[in-house]
């Protein structure tokens, strides 16, 4: 694997990798470790507009719904950590940037004019099913601290569908841009995260044979 990991920082550079996932699918758990071993600086999409949301009421409860942010909301908010000057020489590993249709453009181009060009994008393939499951799984251990939107089943079942309708013709534009690797996550942690370094270094060494 470590192998793997040079040939992808090599062909990374301050590139950023995406990464997307229905809820639990283990995004922010395989791009936190995947950005301790490229040396990258982690961005959670999630986590920055909970972080808005402890001052804006408005978004607080649109996300206590399980809604996805206002795209005006969500690009005035996330989009400057991009361009920020101490993450300028470093790689990033992005988790779910640009989450609705619509959004993957703008958040390309200030990628790109950051530096920090979009070379991969990420899906962790699990069912609805699946996911329920571990969120059931994750209520009765409580392990996910306090999450407004993990609380209720409606909210829940909202945040599934937000992701259908919103966030899957995203992941389509990154495939048809040739970007995209699938990665299934029903596995455990350990053997997610080895196939996402493998096709990750396979990616890699196709962009080579392309320039070649």
């Amino acid at each position: 694997m470590e192998q793997n990991i040079s040939t992808i920082k090599d062909w990374l550079g301050t590139g950023s990798i995406n990464i997307f996932g229905l809820p639990f699918s283990g995004k922010d758990t395989v791009g936190i470790r995947l950005a301790e071993d490229l040396g990258a600086k982690f961005l959670s999409s999630g986590l920055i507009l909970r972080h808005i949301a402890e001052e804006d009421q408005d978004l607080a409860k649109e996300m206590k719904q399980g809604l996805l942010a206002d795209t005006n909301k969500f690009l005035d908010s996330i989009l400057p950590y991009l361009s920020r000057q101490d993450l300028q020489s470093y790689p990033l590993v992005l988790s779910s940037v640009g989450r609705w249709e619509g959004e993957e453009y703008p958040v390309i181009e200030a990628a790109e004019d950051a530096g920090h060009p979009i070379k991969a994008v990420i899906l962790l393939n699990i069912s609805e099913a699946e996911a329920k499951k571990r969120w059931q799984t994750a209520k009765t251990l409580m392990d996910r601290g306090e999450r407004e939107d993990d609380k209720e089943s409606s909210a829940f079942d909202k945040r599934i569908d937000e992701f259908i309708q919103k966030t899957m013709p995203v992941i389509e534009t990154y495939q048809k841009r040739g970007v995209l690797v699938s990665v299934p996550a029903t596995a455990d942690r350990e053997a997610v995260y080895q196939k996402v370094i493998e096709e990750l270094a396979i990616k890699a060494h196709e962009i080579d044979r392309e320039i070649i």
